[in-house]
């Protein structure tokens, strides 16, 4: 079973706002401190706030991973910190998955998403004029098994995919296949059963092989068979009484619509592989993430296992999921290289979707700050580098200084640095390390690295028009 869907549009919508173990995935002095005590901040107080026990969370800046931190319990008594490592449920993000495994079908030649589903159960309703772009885009008519955010009696019993495809997808459909969008898990039952007919093989069993393995998931667990393997307990709370074990669903109940359990660095390693495009050919990103257009001529905000959007000029390829006693949320923004993945372990909670979206408007306002103060700092280390170099060697263009800054570089000056910085060897490298605001111009530290392992703290200020107005090195402390 997975995300009880009323739960997918509180987890991922939402608009810009312009006691913890972690593993750091950043080694370059870029900020990650100053992200990490604003994720502390955000994470303490939404969990305060809300009372879900713990959160996972994951970001990825600039195309990789720079975060994973946890925060608060994984299990009440006896009581067990959460860790970043831990396996938490994310139940219909596994959706885009499986889409990915019907897209990598299709790459074959094996089958069209424009294929009716009738091509592989006839038996379905109006099979023939249901394809399977419509069972991915949520736009089939088919019911949801599962529109409930708790464990209702006929999950606790075992059951199969089969059993609940032929129960819920032989009913009436309650819309024209492609007029409406709504949420429905058994469509993804559907495309699982048709994966595992075309692909000759069992769901998870493709699953792992072409998608999880090959983008490094290694940790990634099926939740229908290793459920133990789970750390943290889920949680689920009656109106505002206490914390409790959730119910969980029985075996059969997790398939190709959430059946999926990692920690969260895994889910980060799929994030980068949406921006980086390197699981899939370029044609099968661009059918997941597109909008899925109804027969009425609007558009469902959906593409094929991924809810779309695009806020503030941002495209966003997001999801959220839910089964028993966990939510999850994961943002990812494409165009910007940047995704921010939160899992917690309370069911029908709206943590997961406070803090992803929290954490968001901070990497972005974060964006926005760096572009007002100099924007990118490779460029300026580029200018620094140049500036060492030639000062190494004696050499200085006075038309990149004020005239303060000439002044400063008299002939004494420039004799110190070059004998000074000759002997220490070729710069390595430069790393801007910070960067703000101060008299009208923009301040920058550096680490200068040199090949005969010296390094040495650059400061400059730089003028509104681009002039540097000093110039500054000593030994870094």
């Amino acid at each position: 079973m997975t995300t009880r869907s009323s739960l997918v549009a509180l987890v991922v919508g939402w608009t810009f706002v312009v006691g913890a173990s972690s593993q750091p995935g950043s080694t370059r002095n870029d900020g990650a401190g100053d992200l990490a005590a604003r994720v502390d901040r955000i994470a303490g107080d939404v969990l305060a706030r809300t009372g879900v026990p713990s959160a996972s969370i994951g970001i990825v800046r600039d195309g990789a991973a720079v975060l994973a931190k946890a925060y608060g319990k994984a299990r009440l008594e006896p009581p067990l910190a959460a860790t970043a490592d831990m396996h938490y449920a994310v139940g219909s993000i596994s959706k885009q998955f499986t889409t990915a495994c019907v897209l990598l079908l299709q790459q074959e030649g094996k089958l069209s998403i424009d294929d009716p589903v009738g091509k592989y159960f006839p038996e379905l309703t109006r099979a023939n004029e249901v394809r399977i772009r419509h069972i991915l885009s949520h736009t089939s008519g088919y019911e949801d098994y599962a529109p409930q955010d708790y464990t209702i009696p006929a999950w606790t019993t075992p059951t199969t995919a089969q059993k609940i495809v032929h129960e819920w997808a032989t009913k009436p459909l309650d819309f024209e296949p492609g007029a409406e969008y709504q949420y429905s898990n058994t469509n993804f039952n559907i495309a699982g059963l048709i994966v595992e007919k075309v692909a000759g093989e069992p769901f998870w069993q493709f699953l792992s092989r072409r998608v999880l393995t090959p983008l490094g998931m290694t940790r990634t667990i099926d939740l229908d068979t290793a459920h133990a393997e789970v750390e943290p307990v889920g949680y689920m709370r009656n109106a505002l009484g206490p914390l409790r074990p959730a119910r969980l669903e029985a075996p059969g109940w997790y398939f190709a619509d959430g059946e999926l359990a990692m920690p969260v660095g895994d889910l980060l390693k799929w994030d980068v592989s949406l921006m980086n495009e390197s699981l899939l050919a370029p044609a099968s990103y661009r059918a997941m993430e597109t909008d899925t257009r109804l027969t009425n001529g609007l558009t469902a905000g959906y593409g094929l296992g991924v809810s779309v959007s695009r806020r503030n000029g941002h495209r966003s390829v997001s999801h959220g999921g839910e089964v028993g006693g966990f939510v999850a949320a994961n943002l990812v923004f494409p165009d910007d290289r940047i995704a921010v993945a939160v899992l917690t372990n309370q069911e029908a909670s709206s943590a997961a979707g406070a803090i992803a979206r929290q954490v968001a408007d901070a990497l972005f306002a974060e964006s926005a700050r760096a572009a007002r103060i100099g924007g990118d700092p490779a460029a300026a280390e580029a200018q620094a580098r140049q500036i060492v170099v030639g000062l190494q060697r004696g050499t200085i263009d006075r038309a990149l200084f004020t005239p303060d800054a000439n002044f400063y570089f008299d002939a004494t000056a420039i004799a110190d640095f070059r004998t000074s910085l000759a002997p220490l060897g070729d710069v390595k490298s430069v790393a801007q390390t910070s960067a703000s605001l101060r008299g009208g111009m923009t301040f920058r530290s550096f680490d200068v690295v040199f090949a005969k392992g010296t390094t040495l703290r650059l400061t400059t200020y730089t003028t509104s028009d681009g002039k540097l107005e000093q110039f500054l090195m000593d030994v870094s402390g």
